[in-house]
């Protein structure tokens, strides 16, 4: 949280609109765990009622199908006085209800009968309110694509139970053009058959919120693809099929041949962290997160001019883009004046990235009803997963209330920046368990400088 007494600059002004956001966030989450909670009392109390209420009635009409007239009391009929020497008078038996009693009595057995009908229809309508409201949570849920991905129990994990509490989210980017039509400048499901994993980054988050880290992998990284299930793009399920390991291919192929659970199992056994979230995003459907929440702002200092996608952004400095332009933004490979290639897209990627969280976490987004209801369906219908929806997503936010936005570290994993002579990107080993030793023991990145030892008052000594 920003200090209320430090200087009023725009970037303390930032902070405490995200600050302000984020607890108007929290607060909405915690209002809505009480108001779950309140209904699940409530179904619970109302699961038994209608049974009670049911076999009242049933009784109640029992009886008066049934009707004995050993239910009804006793009527005393009052005796005359004998008088002397005089013949015993007959005792008059009790007079039958006139018309007019027996329809009134009728009229109070059939209210009493209406009046436990209705008593058991409320009940079953408040149910079903109470279902409506638990219904619109799962309705968003509803919309997520789940797809299985995720092996929490893993022999590759390492120090498990170290990584409690972390968030670590694997985000894969799917070139798969299944569902695109003319017009989205994406190709089409014949001209690029398939599908392969265009982007892959590992968000870390560790239990304390206290930072985050991105880590990117070159889709041309020279792997040691393992054993994995045949995986079907176009129904977007496994097959029987088992597919063979391979000792030397590259990174994009884990995903075409194996989908997200053979993407994952190579990603953790080289990094060891336990992932316990998976998010999988395809072209068709990703412009509608940009648009809306009314375009993403990036920074560029020269124009984005592709040499396969045309001229992709002509401006220069903070440029506010859209969802057509967003999508080759992160597409671009063959960029004019970026010898790069790869790298250079990662680091577009990157930016891309920081720049919409930082759009969907502003005040803007945030308290417009419209724009996060467009986003979040925006969002379900351009991903699929294994363990995303409303619950971890408002849990994830209030835990990272409060996190300053620079805090967020994005690095690519260590490669010798030069193609072999396969055409592959080459993984430096060592430095690259470095930084996974690093973010599973939540320890200084290698990278990281130690901060001097400054006094005060005074000039810098040394640390002991």
């Amino acid at each position: 949280m920003t200090d209320e007494m430090e200087p009023v600059d725009d970037a303390t002004k930032y902070r405490r609109k995200i600050d302000n956001s984020l607890a108007r966030f929290s607060a909405a989450h915690d209002e809505l765990a009480a108001e779950e909670a309140k209904r699940k009392q409530r179904r619970e109390r109302l699961a038994a009622r209608p049974a009670q209420l049911l076999e009242q009635t049933r009784t109640r009409l029992q009886r008066v199908v049934h009707h004995d007239p050993a239910d009804e009391p006793t009527r005393k009929v009052a005796q005359p006085v004998a008088k002397p020497d005089a013949e015993p008078e007959a005792v008059p038996e009790a007079a039958p209800q006139t018309r007019l009693q027996e329809k009134k009595q009728r009229r109070n057995e059939r209210s009493i009968k209406a009046g436990r009908i209705t008593a058991v229809a409320l009940a079953a309508l408040v149910f079903l309110a109470t279902g409506a409201l638990w219904g619109t949570k799962t309705w968003f849920n509803n919309k997520f694509n789940e797809i299985a991905a995720l092996d929490e129990n893993s022999s590759d994990i390492q120090d498990a139970a170290g990584q409690r509490g972390d968030e670590n989210f694997l985000i894969v980017g799917s070139d798969t053009r299944a569902g695109a039509v003319p017009g989205q400048d994406v190709g089409d499901e014949d001209g690029v058959p398939g599908a392969r994993s265009d982007t892959i980054m590992l968000a870390h988050i560790p239990a304390d919120r206290q930072r985050a880290v991105v880590v990117s992998f070159p889709r041309d990284l020279e792997i040691k693809r393992p054993e994995c299930d045949r995986w079907d793009p176009v129904k977007a399920d496994y097959t029987a099929e088992k597919v063979p390991g391979e000792k030397i291919t590259k990174l994009n192929t884990t995903y075409s041949v194996g989908g997200p659970r053979c993407t994952l199992k190579w990603v953790q056994q080289l990094t060891g962290m336990k992932i316990n979230h998976f998010i999988g995003i395809d072209f068709n459907g990703f412009k509608g997160m940009v648009d809306a929440v009314q375009g993403v702002t990036v920074h560029l200092d020269k124009p984005v001019d592709d040499t396969t996608l045309g001229m992709v952004i002509s401006q220069t400095g903070d440029v506010t883009i859209s969802g057509d332009q967003a999508l080759n933004f992160v597409r671009a490979r063959h960029v004019k004046g970026d010898v790069t290639s790869d790298y250079g897209r990662i680091k577009r990627q990157q930016q891309f990235i920081s720049s919409l969280l930082q759009k969907v976490m502003s005040h803007g987004v945030l308290t417009d009803p419209g724009q996060l209801s467009a986003f979040v369906t925006a969002f379900a219908g351009a991903t699929f997963g294994d363990n995303i929806g409303v619950d971890q997503m408002l849990t994830l936010g209030q835990s990272m209330k409060g996190m300053d936005a620079s805090k967020v570290n994005f690095l690519t994993v260590p490669t010798t920046g030069e193609s072999n002579s396969r055409g592959n990107e080459v993984l430096i080993e060592s430095k690259a368990a470095a930084i996974f030793r690093a973010l599973i023991a939540n320890g200084p990145m290698p990278d990281d400088k130690p901060k001097p030892n400054v006094q005060a008052d005074g000039p810098q000594k040394p640390a002991r």
